[in-house]
């Protein structure tokens, strides 16, 4: 996928398609980490489905839960989405973020080899 040391950068029209298609891996990964927990915290916490959303999302993003959750069952779920979606936040920065490293990398391998 990437470009090997000896050869030249990538023309931004095709490094833009490489973002693009990290960024739409990247939003893949986080619908299908909320609706995971959209149907976890519907199933398991017995919250309404819009109410499940919001719960999700606001974990998914780092904000915290909104409703508090009264079961033991609901609990653990709650802990374990808790730790799945910051799995998911580091991986997803990472994703989008790999093209750019690769590419500023090498970058200055290019420059090395030139002298």
């Amino acid at each position: 996928m990437y470009e090997k040391v000896g050869d030249k950068l990538i023309p931004w029209p095709r490094f833009a398609r490489r973002m693009a298609l990290s960024l739409a891996l990247t939003l893949g990964i986080v619908l299908l980490a909320l609706a995971a927990g959209t149907v976890g915290y519907h199933a398991i916490a017995g919250l309404a489905w819009v109410d499940a959303l919001l719960n999700a999302a606001m974990i998914l993003t780092g904000m915290g839960p909104v409703d508090p959750m009264r079961n033991d069952a609901s609990k653990l779920f709650a802990t374990a989405y808790a730790l799945f979606s910051g799995v998911v936040f580091l991986s997803a920065v990472g994703i989008v973020l790999a093209p750019v490293f690769h590419r500023v990398v090498h970058a200055f391998h290019i420059d090395d080899e030139d002298q």
